[in-house]
């Protein structure tokens, strides 16, 4: 039997890092340790259904393998309330990666230390081309993303990034290594909107196989990072466990719903969003054993969350494929990735550095702009008005 002596140091914070209260932590891990999915009955999701408002307990029924006859129940629920506080509008967006330098060894990722692909890091000139070239297609929200290298991207590399942005979209996201609470109120004074963080998985035994070295090793630092980005004044945070990590990706699901859940009620003012990634194939041909998370299995999930939290944002990946891309949209999520290059610096034409993972819907915005328009949505390059 496994102990938590098997994964020495996940729970150890290093001796640069802010220390956080760890409540919310203990509550999210507790919830997810008593979660026994196979106990849920039809009669538990008829009336997570039925019900006025989604409990904790009508959340973990959704999630159950119970809840899988009544997929099309849980859609219908989900697209009433996708509807209702979103109505027809689909937000777009695209990744920007400008650096592919990584300390870490997380078994699952492209940009693992120990992987041998083609490394990089773009020049604030050339950061400033590759927003150029989104910017012509008319998007306004960016995402900026770098591997986990405090080293290679330092946090005023990526602030100067932010500053960039801000000439030239709305929103800005950052999807980069965890900071603490002064330095997201320094990526918020350079421009950052969002800040999204997964937690990869919410088991930490499994959490410290996959994660052997490097600083993203320290569960606690990284399972506190959105707490830590609204208290320094960030706007928004997104949550994610990555779906196929041969954890028990019910528990994972419903642990990452009631870290967003117990936030927001501690955030009221916080945007909450969610991300829902399945493993991919990696760079460099790099292969590692998986569960395979089925499509309905992935649907069933984000609809559980739209029923959970009707406020929150969903945003669907490129990960995915089209078909399924288009398919959620007009249920359960608001948000969807366009014109994406997962390389660094393949935007302006001229990748330097290798993908972290391959994707399944390379479309223009063009494109993806036409789909929504074809379902009836309404495609939105952004919505927040700065006064």
């Amino acid at each position: 039997m496994k102990s938590m002596a098997d994964v020495s140091g996940v729970m150890e914070y290093l001796p640069d890092m802010e220390v956080s209260d760890n409540t919310l932590m203990d509550k999210v891990l507790n919830a997810a340790a008593l979660y026994v999915p196979s106990r849920y009955t039809a009669g538990d999701v008829h009336r997570a259904l039925e019900a006025a408002e989604c409990s904790v307990e009508d959340f973990a029924a959704l999630l159950s393998p119970a809840a899988m006859p009544f997929l099309e129940n849980m859609a219908q629920k989900a697209r009433e309330m996708r509807m209702r506080y979103f109505g027809n509008s689909v937000y777009l967006f695209t990744p920007l990666y400008i650096a592919n330098y990584c300390e870490n060894r997380c078994l699952y990722c492209g940009f693992n230390a120990h992987q041998k692909i083609k490394r990089a890091r773009l020049s604030i000139e050339e950061i400033e081309k590759e927003m150029q070239a989104i910017a012509e297609t008319k998007l306004e929200e960016i995402l900026i993303l770098t591997g986990e290298s405090p080293a290679m991207s330092n946090l005023e590399y990526i602030g100067e990034a932010c500053k960039m942005a801000r000439n030239y979209f709305r929103v800005v996201g950052v999807e980069v290594y965890p900071l603490d609470s002064k330095d997201y109120a320094y990526l918020r004074h350079c421009g950052a909107d969002f800040v999204t963080v997964f937690q990869e998985t919410y088991d930490p035994l499994r959490y410290g196989e996959l994660h052997p070295g490097g600083r993203k090793r320290v569960f606690p630092y990284r399972f506190n990072a959105q707490e830590r980005a609204l208290g320094g004044g960030i706007r928004g945070v997104a949550f994610a466990a990555l779906l196929g990590l041969r954890s028990d990706f019910r528990r994972d699901a419903l642990a990452t719903g009631l870290h967003a859940w117990f936030l927001q009620r501690k955030f009221p003012q916080g945007e909450i969003s969610f991300s829902c990634p399945r493993l991919r194939p990696l760079a460099g041909n790099r292969t590692m054993q998986h569960d395979e998370v089925g499509e309905a299995e992935l649907m069933q999930i984000i609809c559980a969350y739209r029923i959970f939290m009707p406020f929150a944002g969903i945003t669907i990946s490129s990960r995915e494929n089209a078909r399924f891309r288009d398919n959620v949209l007009g249920i359960a999520a608001t948000k969807i990735s366009a014109g994406v290059d997962v390389g660094i610096g393949g935007h302006a034409g001229s990748a330097s550095g290798d993908e972290q993972f391959s994707i399944d819907d390379n479309r223009s915005v063009k494109e993806i702009r036409e789909m929504i328009l074809k379902q009836g949505l309404q495609p939105v390059m952004s919505d927040y008005v700065y006064v």
